[in-house]
């Protein structure tokens, strides 16, 4: 999941999406301060070990 932390106005809003093209896309259209951050859950398959 990527997040985009956008504050404006001195107003503080995220935004959720699935992939890193989308969330890319969308960061490149904000103006204003913003935070482009990928959220990684320990329960990730990435983490998960492999059993032989």
């Amino acid at each position: 999941m990527w997040v985009i932390t956008h504050y404006t106005n001195s107003n503080i809003t995220m935004f959720e999406f699935d992939t890193e093209e989308q969330a890319r896309e969308a960061f490149d259209t904000m103006h204003g301060c913003k935070i482009l951050s990928e959220v990684i859950y320990f329960t990730d398959h990435c983490f998960t070990l492999n059993e032989v």
